[in-house]
């Protein structure tokens, strides 16, 4: 019995208990923001922040965002998952093809269905065109998110070298926060949003990643 439990312990790395940690804290995080800024309407922290955005942010650092913000459009995201679930398709990856057909598919449900649950209003005086939609989650927080995941994990999955794989992944992390960074400088979400958005993104690559494990041990 106690040579069972020994395997049973080896079985369960540090990676796997880091990943069930932070899917738990970021549920808990979002939890907590959906209650506090949607459904008391606390709101000094996100004014905070924005005090923080116009004391910091020159003109030109917000022409720098309005371009960055467009990789967190659907304009961007639809062609981009096309293109994906093309080229793996090409390249006889037919799995890993549906995978990132279903997890955007899945991911833009989500986000509409949490949009229409909080019905937050924006932010005021966005500094370009207004937008008429819901604001809680940010959409590109949590759509650039997951797209720069499904990239992360097919790179971890090819026969790149280590150092190339870890600099993809700083790169692409770091895209993905200076695109919710961008929703804030421009106004067109509040900072508790953005957050929301990246935990709710984590939320459900980590969620789509156990499914999937799930399914192929059955197989």
């Amino acid at each position: 019995m106690e040579k069972q439990h020994q395997v049973l312990v080896k079985r369960i790395s540090f990676k796997t208990i880091l990943f069930a940690i932070l899917f738990i804290l970021s549920i808990l995080i979002f939890t907590i923001l959906a209650h506090e800024v949607v459904g008391e309407n606390e709101d000094r922290f996100d004014i905070k922040v924005f005090e923080f955005v116009n004391a910091h942010f020159s003109d030109s650092a917000i022409q720098f965002f309005s371009v960055i913000s467009f990789f967190g459009t659907p304009m961007f995201l639809i062609p981009a998952y096309l293109l994906m679930v093309i080229y793996l398709f090409m390249k006889k990856h037919k799995e890993d093809a549906i995978d990132v057909a279903i997890i955007s598919l899945t991911s833009t449900a989500l986000l509409t269905g949490l949009k229409s649950i909080f019905e937050r209003s924006r932010p005021d005086l966005p500094l370009l065109e207004e937008l008429t939609n819901y604001s809680f989650p940010s959409g590109h927080a949590l759509s650039s998110f997951i797209f720069c995941s499904v990239l992360i994990y097919l790179t971890w999955k090819s026969d790149l070298s280590r150092i190339w794989k870890w600099s993809i992944l700083v790169v692409l992390l770091f895209l993905t926060a200076i695109i919710g960074i961008s929703r804030i400088v421009l106004r067109y979400h509040f900072a508790s949003d953005v957050a929301a958005g990246f935990c709710m993104g984590f939320v459900w690559v980590m969620l789509c990643i156990w499914i999937k494990q799930k399914l192929r041990a059955t197989k």
